[in-house]
């Protein structure tokens, strides 16, 4: 089963250190963001070849809540001076990532009773919606002139945690909003915060 974990194990560590030096060889936000997506992707895939597209099963305030702990483990990593556990914010933020792209496909596609799609399938669907997701962060970047750059990434973090509870409440009123975004607007703002924090932690490894 595709399991709701995605801890840091060994070839994560791998895959963000990868990320890490892709990061520091990068000129620009759009090659910088294509490279973390790229780690976040090779992930997925692995997930999918090794379980299936067991996720397919999670009703969304299920990935929420994934989203959540993900987010408030972050946070206490960096509020934290003594870690027990030799873990490190980055695989966090990337289980956001796909934890939220697996959202956003399941707002697209509903929610099914088995796994019902193959690898190929769902790494196209990944690619259309890190596509669209890609394009509001360059529409917001030309807004706002990359003011992200001048962020924490202990300020993503709880930008980051700000936007799940504001879904969290959007499902408790089932799905209704007066005036606010929608629910893929929100999942789409934490994917491009994570990329933030892990350009930011990539050029200060």
């Amino acid at each position: 089963m595709f399991t709701a974990d995605f801890s840091p194990t060994f070839k994560y560590f791998s895959i963000f250190g990868t990320m890490h030096t892709n990061i520091q060889l990068m000129r620009n936000t759009s090659q910088e963001y294509d490279g973390v997506i790229a780690g976040c992707r090779s992930l997925f895939v692995n997930k999918m070849t090794d379980y299936g597209s067991a996720w397919r099963i999670l009703r969304l305030p299920s990935l929420t809540d994934q989203i959540f702990i993900k987010a408030q483990r972050i946070r206490s990593l960096q509020e934290n001076q003594v870690r027990r556990v030799d873990e490190g914010q980055g695989s966090e933020f990337i289980g956001i990532i796909n934890y939220s792209i697996m959202a956003l496909i399941q707002l697209d596609l509903g929610i099914a009773d088995q796994p019902d799609l193959d690898t190929a399938k769902a790494t196209e669907l990944y690619d259309a919606k890190i596509a669209s997701t890609k394009a509001l962060m360059e529409a917001k970047n030309h807004d706002y002139g990359e003011a992200w750059r001048d962020m924490r990434v202990t300020s993503l973090t709880d930008l980051i945690l700000q936007k799940v509870l504001r879904v969290k409440q959007i499902e408790d009123n089932q799905g209704k909003t007066l005036v606010s975004e929608g629910i893929d607007a929100n999942y789409q703002d934490m994917i491009n915060y994570s990329v933030f924090a892990l350009i930011h932690l990539g050029e200060n490894a």
